[in-house]
């Protein structure tokens, strides 16, 4: 009974707390995939990938530095 009142009393912070988490996540994959494509992460739309921030430069300049 005492891990029933427990949980009526924090349900909604738990419920906060799994949409917090799945919002994270959500915006993690995004993150992953628009890298993977190619594009820099920072936002910016309709990037070439030329600016400072884009994976393919940093392939570049670690090739380079090899």
């Amino acid at each position: 009974m005492a891990f029933t009142k427990w949980l009526t009393a924090n349900l909604a912070t738990m419920i906060a707390a799994a949409v917090l988490v799945l919002i994270m996540a959500l915006l993690l994959k995004s993150k992953i995939k628009e890298r993977r494509m190619g594009g820099c992460g920072c936002g910016c739309p309709g990037c070439s990938g030329s600016c400072a921030y884009s994976s393919e430069n940093r392939r570049e300049e670690k090739a380079d530095e090899a």
